[in-house]
Formats: C-alpha cells, structure tokens, sequence
C-alpha cells in the first residue's frame, strides 16, 4: 500500500479559504467512500501548519478526479508558504486501521 505525506504552512490571508477548500474535501470523500483511499489532515497546534496522509494500492488513486480536490489542489502552491510532498512507509501502527 503506497503512502504519501503532505507537510505544508498556509499563508495567514488564505487560511479561511483554505479550511473551506480541505473542508469542501473531506465531506466529497464522506459522501462518495472511494474504495482502498484513506486520506487524513491534521492541523498542527489550531494554526496554519499542516499535515496530509493519503494511502491506498493506487495514489493518487481518485482523488485527481474529486471536483473538490481539483479546486482545492488547482491554488495550493500559491496559499502556502511551505509545501512539501513525500512518498513514506509506515514502519508500525497502533489503532490505525491499515
């Protein structure tokens, strides 16, 4: 199973937009249950720091395809400050479902 990791920091001005956008996301996901995907946020400390997990057989899988994601990845660049992509390995796990 492939796992990418997203570390990024949102400009202060795009920050309420870029909660609309991840939030916008995440219920496309709730609604739709693509099979295989799991895709996790956590925000660091309630500021504007952030970490994305997406895992499955097949990344991106079919996120490049949601309409929310397309309008949430189409100005990420530009709301971040720093953004960093990574393909990872999870060494272990407690209670995450893998």
């Amino acid at each position: 199973m492939e796992t990418i990791l997203i570390r990024y920091r949102v400009r202060p001005e795009h920050l309420a937009e870029h909660l609309r956008l991840l939030g916008a996301v995440h219920e496309e996901l709730a609604r739709t249950k693509p099979a295989g995907l799991r895709y996790l946020t956590v925000r660091l400390d309630g500021g504007r720091s952030f970490v994305e997990v997406a895992q499955g057989p097949d990344l991106p899988g079919p996120l490049p395809a949601m309409e929310s994601f397309q309008r949430y990845r189409a100005g990420l660049d530009d709301r971040c400050d720093e953004l960093s992509m990574v393909e990872s390995t999870v060494m272990g796990s407690y209670g995450f479902v893998m």
